[in-house]
């Protein structure tokens, strides 16, 4: 059928196909010929209603996309398994059932068939004779009648009865005699039927499965829970229902892995977007029956095909972020590169997060004890098993978390002591002259080598720039304990490593709790990419970390609770945002990859700093055992050649309160002592004060002398 189009519906006249050939092709039209074709949406039309094409889809919604028939042949998939799985193993169960109902159907069965056996045919005519021959017992004729119709009624029963007990025992004979598999199908036959027949209508072989569903959905209910959050406008009183604004679903809702899948757009004319439905989110949750947590939405950009009102919704069976988390698998990688996306964890269907953290910065918070610092660690471990990255880490609280990386990092400051925060801004120097060193050299490469004017592997291999990976943990600690002019002129460098450092192979890495304007300011955290806060005790304190305004997009933290123990919200942009269960990696899987790591580093040529000449590295690397005691006080004094035994008793509960946290300066002399120690000096002077203490050089003469020498 070809349409044709109304070009000047003002002056109602159409075109004929012809007109539309070619002027040398137009073919002459004569008067009569020249009636102009009717339009089909002109008014009057006796033919509009009939060729009108139905404004309706013409698959179902469940057809309409590839994604769609895949999850529903899926979750049909599943739906089937499970029933033969439910099934399977009540088949004994059933079996006995089968039997007893059947014998109850034998049992019907003979019932039913036993008035035609006993010919109960003939007893109405045999028994109205008796009675005749009762009252005329003198009549012969009557008499004759009952003895032939009592024949009649005897002969009929015994061929019958003769012809049933025939049939059964042929029957019985020829089962006997088959092969068992036609003996089972013959018993299959039989029992099949007795057992429906002794079912009646009141038993079900079959228990009633029900599907381990918690949470169920459907697209009245989604209606009803996106009204009842006021995203939808209600009728008017009196008006049908179906006739009120619905949103409409172009997948689903359909069954996805543990929970229920649908993408909906919003009705238009109602004034809602996207935005609005993710800001209801804990009102939605409500209105379904599920807790917030479970309620996974997001916007469908033009790029996925979406537009401003498009939703893609998931709503969880349970809690997606609870169990046992999965170990890191960089625990059994051998190696890494960080020019690939690092391995971070799973979201709630199962899928598999990693983050590219090149060209990039990473800002950690959240609450203590729910796993911020293990989260952070995850990405200083992927630098771990790349010999071509070089650290710089320095953590606030000193503790035990990031001291096995005195193993790998070219810089190492513990703690947030004076000497310490002297560290750390040594540091940080060290850092901007590296930059702008890798700076001025990027400027005079060529562009064929230097198309971008920033760090690739080919530059950082031939002119030895490894990617510096800068991890800074408890960012308040240090903020808190400097003065007013040393706190800006670390945020300033902090700001300088992470605004212009990226170009030149810098990363960032940097944690803290609650980040407020006081621990950590605006003007740092603002220039981060890639944000991940574990729980905080609101959304304000969720937008420090994520961002502001990301509640309000959905990416909020204060919805997680204190069982989410490595579960975080990440945010990798303006617009993007999962919520991630962090892969596993514990203190001694960490431990271990920076043993790794530094082999990897010595194997290439790569180890400096701090790490070449860490006495216990040294001794761990070479299998050769450092008393526990003289490790962890070189650890503590390693900013300082000298230190009071007050500040050193400190430092060691710092480290390990457990261990060290009833020890005094005897037990300490004590032990150093036994550990082969000899103090050349009890007092030590510093600033001017002569107090109880120790030397460093002291500690170290008690390290074996082939680890020195090495």
């Amino acid at each position: 059928m070809t349409e044709l189009m109304t070009e000047a519906p003002d002056v109602g006249t159409l075109h004929r196909l012809d007109d539309h050939r070619p002027p040398e092709q137009s073919a002459p039209v004569d008067d009569q010929a020249a009636e102009p074709v009717e339009a089909v949406d002109l008014p009057g039309n006796p033919l509009a209603d009939w060729l009108t094409v139905p404004d309706v889809p013409v698959l179902p919604a469940w057809a309409r996309s590839r994604a769609s028939v895949l999850a529903n042949v899926t979750a049909l998939g599943r739906l089937a398994w499970w029933h033969t799985g439910y099934h399977g193993v009540r088949a004994p169960k059933y079996l006995v059932k089968t039997v007893l109902l059947a014998a109850r159907g034998f049992y019907r069965a003979t019932v039913g068939i036993w008035p035609t056996l006993s010919a109960q045919d003939h007893t109405a005519a045999v028994k109205a004779l008796r009675a005749q021959v009762k009252a005329k017992p003198e009549d012969v004729e009557l008499a004759v009648r009952l003895q032939l119709a009592h024949a009649a009624r005897t002969r009929t029963r015994r061929w019958r009865f003769g012809a049933a007990a025939t049939g059964v025992a042929a029957a019985a004979a020829g089962v006997y005699l088959a092969d068992p598999l036609l003996q089972a199908g013959i018993a299959a036959a039989v029992t099949v039927p007795l057992a429906h027949l002794g079912r009646g209508k009141e038993t079900k072989l079959l228990d009633q499965a029900a599907p381990p569903l918690r949470v169920d959905m459907s697209a009245q209910q989604l209606n009803d829970a996106l009204r009842a959050a006021g995203l939808l406008k209600s009728g008017r009183a009196g008006d049908d229902e179906k006739d009120w604004p619905r949103v409409s679903c172009t997948m689903g809702p359909v069954r996805d892995g543990r929970g229920w899948a649908v993408i909906f757009d919003l009705p238009r004319g109602g004034g809602k977007t996207a935005s609005d439905v993710l800001a209801k989110r804990e009102v939605i949750a409500q209105e379904l029956g599920v807790d917030e947590i479970q309620v996974i939405m997001s916007r469908v950009r033009a790029a996925q095909g979406g537009n401003a009102g498009r939703v893609s919704m998931w709503v969880a069976d349970d809690d997606p972020y609870l169990g046992t988390p999965n170990p890191s698998p960089l625990e059994k990688a051998d190696t890494f590169s960080v020019w690939d996306p690092i391995p971070f964890g799973q979201d709630a269907r199962g899928n598999r997060i990693t983050v590219p953290v090149m060209w990039q910065s990473m800002f950690f918070g959240g609450l203590p004890r729910r796993g911020k610092t293990f989260t952070q660690r995850l990405m200083t471990a992927a630098g771990l098993l790349d010999a071509w990255v070089r650290h710089y880490v320095a953590d606030g609280k000193g503790g035990a978390d990031w001291m096995p990386m005195r193993a790998v990092a070219h810089r190492l400051v513990m703690g947030a002591e004076d000497d310490a925060i002297e560290a750390l801004k040594a540091m940080l120097q060290e850092l901007l002259t590296e930059m702008e060193r890798r700076f001025a050299l990027l400027r005079e490469l060529p562009a064929s080598i230097c198309p971008e004017g920033k760090l690739t592997p080919e530059i950082m291999r031939k002119y030895n720039l490894p990617v510096i990976f800068v991890t800074i943990d408890e960012l308040q600690e240090y903020f808190t304990a400097m003065e007013k002019d040393d706190r800006e002129e670390v945020i300033n460098n902090l700001c300088r490593v992470a605004r212009r450092g990226p170009a030149a192979g810098f990363i960032s890495n940097f944690a803290s709790q609650r980040p407020d304007a006081e621990s950590v300011p605006p003007k740092l955290r603002e220039i981060i990419t890639i944000r991940y806060s574990t729980q905080v005790v609101d959304k304000t304190s969720s937008d420090m970390v994520l961002g502001k305004g990301k509640a309000a997009q959905g990416a909020d933290a204060s919805v997680l609770s204190e069982e989410h123990k490595g579960v975080g919200v990440l945010v990798t942009g303006p617009a993007s945002y999962v919520t991630v269960r962090a892969d596993l990696m514990d203190g001694a899987a960490f431990a271990t990859l920076c043993q790794r790591g530094r082999q990897l580093r010595i194997d290439a040529g790569q180890l400096t700093g701090d790490a070449a000449g860490d006495v216990t590295a040294a001794a761990d690397a070479q299998g050769i055992r450092v008393p526990a005691v003289v490790s962890d006080v070189l650890e503590v004094m390693r900013h300082s050649p000298r230190m009071f035994t007050t500040d050193l008793l400190n430092g060691l509960v710092n480290i390990d309160e457990d261990t060290y946290g009833d020890w005094n300066a005897e037990q300490l002399a004590k032990e150093l002592e036994q550990a082969g120690v000899k103090r050349t000096s009890k007092q030590v002077k510093i600033g001017g004060t002569n107090a109880a203490g120790y030397q460093r050089r002291d500690i170290e003469a008690a390290v074996p002398a082939e680890i020195l020498l090495g």
